[in-house]
């Protein structure tokens, strides 16, 4: 049952917790576990659990400094040196797909951000397999019988991922109503696929290959000469260097399926970074994400945007 298997990724997701802070997480009744999104730690504050309709705080005692330190042992399995690269970028990925990102007092090297010296705050983002989510956008996403290059708008926290990762799924798994595609998964973050000993943790289909823990620059680029996918799969398009990427790949005659932060079509027109590829013409597919209350909309827009 699904609410049974998401139940189960919460209680999954609370081991990274130091046991005092688990034991609060548990607090929560089966029926916000199915539901829950992030927790949340903040020195001096109670644990909060995300839900669908906001924040809610888990008991009353205040999570402190040594609790934060814990919990990036657990996360890092107590290896923050091996974790390295991860704690320079704010998040650590885990085991069954999990994310943990920080905040707190920060150290440089060379001007960049290289770690913590000390954390405030973390966020326990908690991976989610929606099984279904995907089949009423299916058919709109194909032309002349084939999958057409789709870009997943959508702010923050929105659903993003999760739908990303479904769509994928579908399109590398065998289906008596749909072509099954070659699909090369970049994914820089480890959410997509929670890679863990050369094997994903969380379903993207039987034909995807993933190359993770790499900038999804090079990643797309290294999949192009390596796997000769027929889709290109990847999450967030956050710089320069990400857009030129996706050009040469469909300059390569391959479809794309990539996220980006937009609360609207007309806030993807307004900014710099995504102009070239709206110009261009890059995708054809655009699905807007809406939160109303706990219920996310989704709404497929096709053929091209345009800048006006």
């Amino acid at each position: 049952m699904e609410t049974d298997r998401q139940a189960d990724r919460y209680r999954d997701a609370a081991r990274l917790l130091p046991e005092s802070v688990r034991r609060r997480a548990l607090l929560l009744e089966e029926r916000g576990r199915a539901a829950a999104e992030e927790l949340r730690l903040r020195v001096g504050r109670p644990l909060a659990v995300l839900l669908p309709e906001g924040e809610r705080e888990l008991g009353t005692e205040a999570v402190t400094g040594r609790e934060l330190s814990l919990l990036i042992e657990l996360a890092t399995g107590a290896s923050a040196q091996s974790s390295r690269r991860e704690l320079s970028s704010g998040y650590i990925a885990c085991r069954g797909g999990h994310r943990v990102g920080l905040c707190g007092s920060v150290y440089l090297e060379n001007g960049h951000m290289a770690g913590f010296s000390a954390c405030s705050s973390a966020a326990v983002r908690i991976a989610r397999e929606k099984r279904g989510v995907a089949g009423g956008l299916l058919p709109g996403l194909f032309r002349d019988g084939q999958f057409r290059s789709t870009l997943i708008c959508a702010p923050p926290g929105a659903g993003k991922t999760t739908l990303l990762r479904e769509l994928v799924r579908v399109l590398a798994s065998p289906s008596r109503l749909y072509p099954t595609y070659r699909v090369s998964l970049c994914d820089e973050r480890g959410e997509l696929a929670a890679m863990w000993d050369g094997a994903p943790q969380l379903d993207v289909g039987e034909r995807t290959d993933v190359l993770d823990g790499c900038p999804k620059s090079e990643a797309v680029m290294a999949v192009l000469r390596a796997m000769n996918p027929q889709i290109v799969a990847l999450d967030e398009i956050t710089d320069p260097a990400d857009t030129e990427a996706v050009f040469r790949a469909r300059n390569c005659g391959v479809a794309l399926l990539a996220t980006a932060h937009a609360g609207s079509l007309d806030d993807l027109r307004a900014r710099p970074l995504y102009r070239d590829m709206l110009s261009g013409g890059v995708f054809e597919n655009f699905i807007l994400i809406k939160r109303t209350g706990g219920e996310r909309e989704y709404q497929l827009t096709k053929g091209e945007v345009g800048l006006c």
